[in-house]
């Protein structure tokens, strides 16, 4: 159960008390919403919506990340419904430009970018394009109450610790989209509608110098405390971003930069200095009795209870036409984990079950995602957490950051003993990186990092080809090799089958796991409704 003092509860009383109007901000029709914060209290509750915000897009995340791996197929294949033959072209790498869910995830996460550019604007922080940089500026005050208009500047602490959460909000989400999508729309104050269609998208480089400047600045000027004070003493900033959580996710960002050295400086900060730690089973990561733990270092929270944010993931995992047998209100029979994890690497990847029997589970012979199941009483209402920094992350990053040695599989190795006795010893440096892809693999399965990891991750091969004998010895990105492998080895028994669209034969399913098609297409709809600017499409589409 959540207490009252995490920051969903909160939204509660936000949600509750007539200002839903903060909570869905729409980059149109309610650009008059930013004139709402007119002292700190407002601002505490838009940054509380900007949190919220971080819901609506987790619900097609794991549809472009996960989905799109060899982790999870459509097990929808037969069906002729709208939504489930789209979830089968994100599958085989050929979604529409007029994809719904990609849409839907596109919206969802500009509009959020846009209440974090709301609340730092009020708070006085801008981004400085030249120095990329966040500059705050401490002369414009901050009211504390609007009753009284009384003006305090020993908020000055407060307002750099907000503008430090809403940086860190706002680089998640750029980090997503630019892995996603390639260069993206660099917006980074509040706009008024028309000139937001002058804005086209911007180059990589600018992309990742904002989230930079914004990871940098919440590293800066979040919360310092360690775990162990951070639950003694301040509670009510647990699930809040600290400092921890913003120098983790900025060593990703470095990791996926190629700037390791960087991101290993960062890293031994946080397992040196930052208090958090393993938990002592797989399943205590997870439990809803046990959240924002101490391996949790930053999570999407849910709420279960009716009060409209709970978690809708587990209805849409969950098997269809399961009745009550798996959760309430039923499944849908989303995100279903694939053979090469169900069957082909029980015994390599978990001998003691732990993990397997935290990720998924089986009914009537089917396998599902059960790592967020709960016991719910409504229908898309779950307790569970999303976990989006884990202490496990930390460790497996900082080997990745270091390299092939002793020491970094010694750090791989305090993430496996929890779950197993054997381990492993650094030998050559393809069984190095093979080793730490795939306890990243096993650890974080159904956590949306598989994509990414296999984007990240420059596997190459010079003695085992991929999977038809026209690319024999070929080098590619361990994303291209490993999709070309998880297509053939699962074609007969999955792909062969699909028959909601077009069938494709092995040979095309192949072809499709190109780079050209690892960025998903700008949304058809943001190309064709401005008439100011021509906005280029990803190559492929």
């Amino acid at each position: 159960m959540k207490k009252s003092f995490k920051y969903i509860s909160v939204i509660i009383i936000v949600s509750l008390g007539g200002c839903t109007d903060i909570i869905d901000l729409n980059s149109e029709s309610n650009i008059a919403a930013a004139d709402y914060y007119t002292d700190f209290t407002e601002l505490q509750a838009g940054l509380t919506s900007c949190y919220k915000g971080l819901q609506k897009p987790l619900v097609e995340e794991w549809s472009l990340t996960e989905l799109r791996s060899d982790n999870t197929t459509s097990a929808t294949g037969s069906s002729t419904s709208t939504v489930n033959q789209d979830f089968s072209y994100l599958d085989q790498f050929y979604p529409s430009t007029s994809h719904q869910g990609n849409y839907n995830y596109w919206l969802s996460t500009y509009n959020n970018i846009r209440n974090t550019n709301v609340i730092l604007a009020k708070l006085g922080a801008k981004y400085d394009t030249t120095n990329n940089t966040i500059v705050l500026d401490q002369t414009i005050p901050l009211i504390i109450s609007a009753k009284t208009g009384a003006i305090d500047f020993t908020l000055n602490n407060k307002r750099n610790v907000m503008a430090a959460e809403a940086s860190f909000i706002r680089a998640y989400h750029y980090f997503n989209l630019v892995r996603l999508y390639g260069g993206v729309f660099l917006i980074h104050e509040v706009l008024p509608p028309a000139e937001t269609k002058t804005v086209n998208r911007s180059s990589v480089d600018d992309i990742y110098k904002l989230i930079i400047a914004d990871l940098k600045n919440a590293v800066t000027y979040c919360n310092k405390y360690n775990y162990a004070t951070l639950v003694a003493s301040y509670q009510d900033q647990i699930g809040h971003a600290n400092k921890w959580a913003a120098q983790a996710l900025l060593a990703k960002v470095y990791l996926t930069l190629g700037r390791n050295a960087e991101a290993a400086v960062l890293l031994q900060s946080v397992i040196s200095s930052s208090g958090y730690g393993l938990e002592t089973t797989y399943a205590n990561v997870f439990s809803t009795n046990n959240e924002m733990n101490k391996e949790i270092l930053f999570a999407i929270r849910f709420k279960s209870g009716g009060v409209g944010m709970g978690n809708p993931l587990s209805n849409l995992f969950a098997i269809s036409n399961s009745g009550l047998a798996i959760i309430n209100g039923d499944g849908k029979g989303y995100n279903t984990p694939t053979p090469e994890l169900t069957a082909n690497t029980f015994s390599t990847w978990d001998p003691s079950q732990a993990r397997r029997l935290v990720n998924f589970s089986s009914f009537s012979g089917k396998y599902y995602i059960s790592k967020y199941m709960s016991k719910t009483a409504l229908a898309n209402d779950a307790e569970n957490d999303w976990p989006v920094i884990r202490y496990a992350d930390v460790l497996l990053m900082k080997a990745e950051a270091d390299g092939n040695s002793v020491a970094s599989m010694a750090l791989i190795n305090q993430v496996r003993t929890r779950i197993t006795t054997s381990s492993g010893s650094a030998v050559q440096p393809d069984v190095f990186e093979k080793a730490l892809s795939n306890e990243r693999r096993w650890e974080f399965a159904f956590e949306n990092q598989r994509w990414f990891d296999l984007l990240r991750f420059e596997t190459t091969t010079s003695t085992v080809s991929p999977p038809t004998d026209a690319y024999p010895g070929l080098k590619v990105q361990g994303a291209e090799y490993t999709m070309k492998k998880h297509f053939a080895n699962i074609f007969t028994d999955v792909y062969s089958k699909f028959t909601n669209t077009l069938p494709l034969t092995l040979v095309q399913l192949v072809e499709n796991a190109n780079p050209k098609r690892f960025l998903l297409p700008i949304p058809q709809y943001e190309i064709d409704t401005n008439s100011n600017i021509a906005i280029p499409q990803n190559p492929s589409y």
